[in-house]
């Protein structure tokens, strides 16, 4: 069983090659450097300046280096280095900018995939994402703390995003013998919605509380509100706008008073919900702007739902996104539209 990568050029660590103990490797760990190195440079780091070292650093080219065999311990993942049992992780560094917040090259991509079915082939590491820190499988930096020794980001989000959705599948395909093209996740079949699916969706949606922010008008401490409550805030403030457009004018034809009389009574009157200029004590926003706002906020969750059924898996970030991206799309739209009845 080698050691040695044959897709890599060896750069031997010593005396770490030599002294370090050995592994059984079972994981494979991605990182980022923070730095667009290539591997000579990244080999001229571990060699010069630190204690630390990785098994292989990967440039922006695909080109990669080998610092270590597989089968010694490299200090980069913190307990996953080595176990009392003897197994112990594959440490891959990646160049990266120096934000780690770019996504991985297409010739990076590439040759992840191929060290991943080299160490699936001739190492045995099986076809999954590591479910704990001591799985064996395959995982990025950050996936379990116990990976890291004060916490981490790395490899940083857009390529975590790329690892499960691109790298990882391409290894499993690549290692069974289908074929996935580098860049692109594998497709998959669709499947019909039951009606329980449904209904567990529609309730996840609507009804989950702590995402949305209340508005201004909420009652103190009730910080937020499902998306369920405020689309009754909105259907009860369009309720009663009829209601109070009858008012005005009833006010207005009412012959005994002076139209000057009957405007002031009309806004001594008003309430949230009987006229577009009213604004509460205390608030930032009349009603006008507090119905373009929840309609905005509707439109967000639209957006988020549209992107779910679309192609699902979405973590924080990008719930926030297609939700921020949905709301000024449609607060502009509306916006537009309501401005042309306003009077």
């Amino acid at each position: 069983m080698t050691a040695w990568y044959p897709g890599a050029s060896r750069m031997t660590l010593q005396p770490e090659a030599s002294q370090q103990p050995a592994i059984r490797p079972t994981q494979m760990i991605v990182h980022s450097i923070v730095a667009p190195w290539t591997p000579r440079r990244l080999y001229e780091y571990w060699r010069d300046s630190t204690s630390l070292e990785s098994h292989f650093g990967l440039g922006y080219d695909g080109s990669l280096g080998q610092y270590l065999p597989v089968t010694t311990r490299a200090d980069a993942n913190a307990s996953a280095n080595r176990r009392p049992d003897g197994t112990g992780a594959v440490s891959v560094e990646t160049a990266s900018n120096t934000s780690a917040s770019d996504p991985w090259t297409e010739q990076q991509v590439e040759a992840l995939i191929r060290l991943g079915v080299w160490l699936h082939q001739v190492h045995g590491i099986p076809l999954r994402i590591c479910r704990t820190p001591d799985d064996p499988g395959y995982g990025w930096h950050r996936l379990h703390a116990a990976w890291s020794t004060g916490g981490t980001a790395c490899p940083g989000a857009a390529r975590v995003t790329q690892f499960r959705e691109v790298v990882f599948p391409g290894i499993a395909a690549r290692a069974t013998g289908q074929t996935t093209t580098p860049g692109r996740a594998p497709e998959e079949d669709d499947m019909a919605l039951s009606d329980e699916d449904v209904a567990r969706i529609a309730a996840a949606v609507w009804r989950t509380d702590g995402i949305l922010r209340s508005p201004s008008t909420a009652a103190e401490g009730n910080t937020h509100w499902t998306a369920d409550s405020y689309l009754r805030n909105l259907h009860s403030l369009v309720r009663g706008l009829p209601e109070a457009a009858a008012r005005q004018v009833a006010l207005y034809k009412d012959t005994r008073l002076d139209p000057r009389d009957a405007r002031q009574m009309w806004d001594d009157a008003a309430s949230p919900h009987h006229t577009w200029q009213f604004r509460p004590d205390g608030s930032e926003r009349d009603a006008w702007g507090l119905l373009t706002a929840t309609a905005a906020e509707v439109a967000a969750l639209r957006s988020v739902v549209a992107t779910l059924a679309a192609g699902g898996g979405l973590d924080a970030a990008e719930i926030q996104a297609a939700a921020e991206a949905g709301a000024r799309a449609f607060a502009s739209e509306l916006g537009r539209e309501l401005t042309d009845g306003r009077g």
